[in-house]
C-alpha cells in the first residue's frame, strides 16, 4: 500500500508523484492507545510502519514504557515532554536510536511532531502490546 495521509481522500487519489499538500487544520484528532494523547496523521505507509504525525499530549498524560523498533524523532511545538532522560521543551529537538526503552510524561500538556520508521512496541501499562496508532 503506498503512502498515504488518512482522512484526506483528495490526496490519495492524486497521481502517484504529486505533492501533497496536507491541510493540517481540516483532519481529525485521533484517539490512540494511550489515554490523553491523540494525534493527527499527516503521513502514513501501513506496509512498511512509517508514520509521521502531531501528537497532543493532555496535561498528565503518560505514554507507558516503551521501545522504539527504528529511529524516532520529535519536535516540541508546545509544552514538553518529560523522562528518565530529560525533558523536550518547546523548540527544541529529540530523537531515539533503534531499540531505546523509556516511559514519558507530560506534566502541562504537549503539542509535538513526530516521525516514527516503525510503530513503537509498549512494554507496559494499559498499551502493552499495542502500538500507538491511531485507533479505527
Amino acid at each position: 500500500m503506498p503512502a498515504i495521509t488518512p482522512h484526506a481522500d483528495d490526496l490519495n487519489s492524486l497521481p502517484p508523484l504529486a505533492s501533497r499538500y496536507v491541510d493540517v487544520e481540516s483532519l481529525p484528532w485521533q484517539p490512540t492507545a494511550s489515554e490523553g494523547i491523540t494525534m493527527k496523521v499527516l503521513l502514513s505507509e501501513p506496509e512498511t510502519g512509517l508514520l509521521t504525525a502531531l501528537f497532543k499530549w493532555e496535561p498528565g498524560a503518560v505514554l507507558y514504557k516503551h521501545e522504539h523498533v527504528e529511529i524516532e524523532q520529535t519536535y516540541v511545538l508546545e509544552g514538553s515532554i518529560v523522562d528518565a532522560e530529560g525533558e523536550a521543551t518547546v523548540g527544541n529537538f529529540t530523537w531515539r536510536p533503534k531499540g531505546n526503552q523509556h516511559k514519558a510524561h507530560s506534566p502541562n500538556g504537549a503539542l509535538v511532531l513526530s516521525c516514527f520508521l516503525k510503530p513503537n512496541k509498549f512494554l507496559e501499562g494499559p498499551s502493552a502490546g499495542k502500538e500507538l496508532l491511531p485507533e479505527e
